[in-house]
């Protein structure tokens, strides 16, 4: 089948693009020394997880259980959900994934390490925890040094937890005014991560796994301080126009949407048949990852002006001339992890051909 035969709205991935940025990444990894542990929140697709780790990768990261789950039932092996897992019915299913699988959790206080202490009471296996830090971002983690110790010391004392490591996430530097000042806060979130590092090691607990990483730094050669041992990032696979815009091409994005012009009402505008539901409203306001409008349409260099649940508009004369109605074209969306959980499958394409359709397995595994 050649992908203009697909019915729209499709969600499709350029074999040859994601595999290039699949090999690239795995040998930056592999440059520094380090493993790589992608995040496939991004894609939620176990196939396309395989092939990362097919390539090299060490094992997988997730953001919910559910997503753990999925992955396990499909054959990934070696799991991290980069996120604070709270209560007990998630902790036994983490706990019942453990019997057959490595799997480790975030914690960022000591509220969680007693739930976590109590559930697994009855295992054979400790829980694996890693220790969130924050490092500019604003979001979950540890933020003071005294507030750290303590979690330390009480993992140090637990019979069924055990501290694998600590984790932080960068993604203040999607919001970076440029590339200087991404490699500056860049390098200040590993600094950060290393001085927390290193405090463990000086508590008597040495950790396996200092974890970093978020695309917009990694896609440039900023180098890996030494003590990082592991990069955890996802987006790199698929790309979109954020990341585009912080390389500077769109020459590397995988994804795109396609979809049908199904009307041209006026002079200057054009409908197509894909919303909010199908690319989603995201945008980004400043720094290096700043859109315009809400989605690129390939090949044509314009921007999605508005959209509405089922419908994209374009207010530009010139493409609307361009174009007919029946006609498909590709939009590249802003920001792609959304997008595929709004998907059934993907198709994977090479050129014009339809080579793969991939079940997004993941999709709504928000729990």
């Amino acid at each position: 089948m050649k992908k203009n035969q697909l019915d729209t709205p499709s969600l499709l991935i350029d074999r040859e693009i994601m595999m290039d940025n699949i090999e690239r990444m795995q040998s930056y990894a592999n440059k520094y020394g380090v493993t790589l542990r992608p995040h496939t929140k991004t894609h939620k697709m176990p196939a396309l997880a395989k092939l990362q780790v097919d390539a090299g990768a060490k094992g997988i990261t997730v953001a919910k259980v559910g997503e753990a789950e999925v992955m396990a039932e499909n054959g990934l092996n070696d799991i991290f959900i980069a996120n604070e897992i709270v209560g007990e019915v998630k902790l036994n299913r983490i706990k019942k994934l453990a019997e057959t699988i490595d799997i480790s959790f975030g914690v960022d206080s000591i509220e969680q390490c007693e739930t976590i202490e109590k559930v697994f009471s009855d295992s054979q296996k400790q829980a694996q925890v890693l220790i969130e830090i924050e490092v500019g971002e604003n979001r979950s983690g540890v933020i003071e040094e005294s507030d750290y110790i303590r979690i330390v010391e009480y993992i140090k004392n637990c019979s069924h937890v055990n501290l694998k490591g600590i984790f932080s996430h960068d993604g203040h530097t999607y919001k970076a005014k440029d590339l200087e000042e991404c490699r500056e806060l860049y390098n200040a979130a590993q600094k950060r991560t290393l001085h927390f590092a290193h405090l463990a090691q000086e508590l008597g607990c040495p950790l396996e796994t200092v974890s970093i990483g978020s695309t917009p730094p990694l896609m440039h050669d900023f180098g890996v301080m030494e003590g990082v041992t592991e990069l955890r990032i996802g987006t790199y696979i698929l790309m979109d126009v954020s990341q585009g815009n912080a390389i500077g091409t769109y020459d590397r994005c995988a994804a795109s949407v396609l979809t049908t012009v199904i009307s041209k009402p006026t002079s200057e505008r054009v409908i197509t048949d894909v919303g909010a539901k199908g690319i989603t409203m995201q945008s980004r306001s400043q720094g290096i990852c700043a859109t315009t409008g809400l989605g690129y349409i390939k090949n044509y260099g314009v921007h999605i002006d508005q959209v509405y649940d089922e419908h994209a508009i374009i207010y530009n004369e010139e493409f609307r001339n361009q174009v007919t109605v029946g006609e498909k074209l590709e939009i590249i969306p802003n920001h792609i992890c959304p997008v595929c959980n709004l998907y059934d499958h993907a198709y994977l394409v090479s050129g014009d051909e339809v080579v793969e359709e991939v079940p997004i397995l993941c999709r709504g595994k928000l729990q």
